[in-house]
């Protein structure tokens, strides 16, 4: 009776697991299939892609439409200019929010209760669109490219992580190098930094991802074409259906006349997310890690 009960509950426990593998394979083909058909667009022959031919592998591998985006100057710019304003933005993120988040975290500091709470009400409250460009003017930061990196530093939901992630740390640490004389700027560079590797790279990659994928800053507050970002001058090319539509400082795309539109739309899509995909990997799972311990409630 025991063993039928055991291999009844063994064989549910089977299915169980062989639907939820098919499910996720499923959910995984729905996933990937976009990059997939993204690339092979991007570097398929442009007459069998304006055929309609290409829909899962490249057909006759051609490289035109990503020649002809590189080699654009205001593409190439907006490329340098991204990767920029992603390292400097991500520096200062963590950066700020690190040392933000420190005190935060001791016990010992009075106002961390007030200053949190100030904190919070600002993810729920905003001055507006307007009253925030009227803002940005009063600082200079339009057409300034301080305006890609000085808004994004401080963020209240990046500083909550933080925090939690760092009351995470036995304080019997910090109270030893407090008998030994260390400061807090000691403790923390040299003890809570290091082992905070995890909520680190997931600050880093939140930061890298936003500042990267952000076009709607260079929108409001670039009026110098050379400052785009490289997601603003993407959103131009995908805009512009033809390709011959002329662009913020009067120059034209000079693209070949065989080049497909959906080519030239795939291959920017490719050349502007290839960084970020080349950079999760090595961050994966201290990624995961740093999302975990600092979701933990108090």
């Amino acid at each position: 009776m025991v063993n039928k009960k055991k291999t009844r509950d063994s064989l549910s426990e089977r299915i169980f697991v062989g639907v939820i593998v098919v499910l996720l394979v499923i959910l995984d083909i729905i996933m990937l299939y976009p990059f997939i058909y993204v690339f092979s667009t991007a570097i398929s022959d442009t007459a069998q892609v304006m055929a309609g031919n290409v829909w899962l592998f490249p057909i006759g591998i051609d490289f035109s439409a990503i020649q002809h985006i590189s080699t654009y100057p205001l593409f190439a710019r907006s490329y340098l200019n991204t990767i920029i304003y992603t390292i400097f933005g991500t520096i200062s993120c963590v950066f700020i929010t690190c040392i933000t988040a420190y005190p935060l975290a001791q016990a010992k500091f009075k106002l961390k209760g007030f200053i949190s709470i100030v904190y919070i009400i600002t993810m729920f409250f905003g001055g507006g669109m307007i009253p925030t460009f009227l803002m940005y003017r009063n600082l200079g930061l339009v057409d300034n490219r301080l305006v890609m990196i000085l808004p994004g530093a401080l963020s209240a939901w990046n500083i909550i992580i933080c925090r939690t992630f760092f009351k995470s740390i036995p304080v019997s640490l910090s109270e030893s190098a407090y008998l030994d004389g260390a400061s807090d700027w000691t403790i923390l560079w040299r003890i809570i930094m290091p082992l905070s590797q995890s909520i680190i790279a997931t600050l880093a990659l939140f930061s890298a991802v936003g500042i990267w994928n952000d076009f709607f800053t260079g929108l409001l507050y670039f009026n110098d074409s050379k400052k785009y970002p490289l997601q603003l001058v993407l959103r131009m090319i995908l805009v512009n259906a033809s390709m011959g539509a002329a662009i913020a400082d009067g120059s034209f795309l000079d693209f070949s006349q065989k080049t497909a539109t959906l080519a030239l739309k795939s291959a920017s899509i490719l050349v502007s997310i290839l960084p970020i995909i080349c950079v999760y990997p090595f961050i994966q799972k201290y990624f995961v890690k740093g999302v975990m311990i600092g979701s933990i409630k108090e």
